[in-house]
């Protein structure tokens, strides 16, 4: 099965709420639109204190993570934590799973102990939702990051940092730039970018590292750095993998940095004032230079303050907002 096949599951409850979380493909511009104003109530500043809740008082959230994570797993801890939520981190490298117990099976126990929904990050783009499918009908299932096909949290605080800044998405020009074939970061924020009324969408990678055809439809695609970040709104940098460049016929991370790195001087074709982003973890130097990172125009920082309210908003409409 390949992986754009893979999210088929009916993510709605039979009294049309939501109910898992796995991809933003498919989902209205109304919901849309509504998962981030309720996460735009509880983004704050980091000079007030936390926004938090009793919403989720008496739930379980239980964080199963097969690949290494700190931005997600720990915003995904402090939402259900700052919502009332009881949370159970799973090891899964320490787990019965390397035991050689199915991941149906740990879930099937951690059900059995009254756990309300389950957040999985997972290198086997299926596994979300093959959990999806087997759970009872009170679980809900969130991708925390499914291979390289989908991170709807992801896409979501993506847009929101950017509706802070812009005050819409509608009509702007945005540029996803690097290693966008093996993105699971660019598939979900073009989704939602479309999804919300983008003028544009680019697509900005070398040719080994751009997607097939069939993928990321009506988007446009650059393999030249400073004509893809033109006259853009946005530019959303992507984490270059060592591995990768060999695909992308590019010897090292200097060369790489030579011809993809975001610069100050480079960022001088995009729009005054456009906007500089990055899912994280950066390699400095690589894709994008330190003062571009840390300047004036990144809102790097911002993007990571709302993934805890976005997480906060989506845990609260799948588990409270029934």
């Amino acid at each position: 099965m390949s992986e754009k096949n893979i999210l088929s599951s009916n993510p709605w409850r039979s009294d049309g709420s939501l109910r898992h979380l796995l991809t933003l493909e498919g989902l209205s511009r109304p919901l849309l639109e509504t998962l981030l104003e309720r996460s735009a109530h509880y983004s704050a500043p980091l000079s007030v204190p936390a926004a938090r809740s009793n919403a989720l008082i008496g739930k379980t959230v239980a964080l199963m993570f097969a690949e290494p994570s700190t931005r997600t797993r720990v915003s995904f801890e402090l939402a259900a934590r700052r919502l009332g939520a009881d949370v159970i981190n799973i090891e899964v490298q320490l787990s019965s799973r390397l035991k050689g117990e199915s991941v149906l099976d740990t879930v099937a126990t951690l059900e059995s102990m009254h756990v309300d929904a389950f957040v999985l990050r997972d290198s086997d783009a299926s596994i979300p939702e093959m959990v999806a499918k087997h759970v009872a009908p009170s679980v809900s299932v969130i991708s925390g990051g499914a291979g390289s096909l989908s991170h709807p949290t992801q896409g979501l605080l993506d847009a929101l940092t950017v509706r802070q800044h812009r005050g819409r998405i509608e009509g702007l020009t945005i540029a996803i730039v690097g290693d966008v074939k093996h993105s699971r970061v660019a598939r979900s924020a073009a989704q939602i970018f479309t999804a919300l009324g983008a003028g544009e969408v680019r697509l900005v990678a070398p040719v080994g590292l751009m997607p097939d055809e069939a993928e990321f439809a009506g988007c446009s695609r650059f393999t030249n750095l400073d004509r893809g970040i033109s006259d853009c709104d946005v530019v959303m940098m992507l984490r270059i993998q060592k591995e990768r460049m060999t695909a992308a016929a590019i010897p090292d991370e200097a060369r790489y940095f030579q011809e993809w790195g975001l610069t100050r001087e480079r960022l001088q074709r995009a729009k005054p004032g456009a906007l500089v982003m990055h899912p994280q973890p950066m390699n400095r130097g690589v894709e994008i230079a330190s003062d571009v990172a840390d300047g004036p125009q990144s809102v790097i920082r911002d993007q990571v303050r709302n993934g805890v309210a976005v997480r906060m908003a989506v845990l609260e409409t799948l588990l409270a907002g029934r």
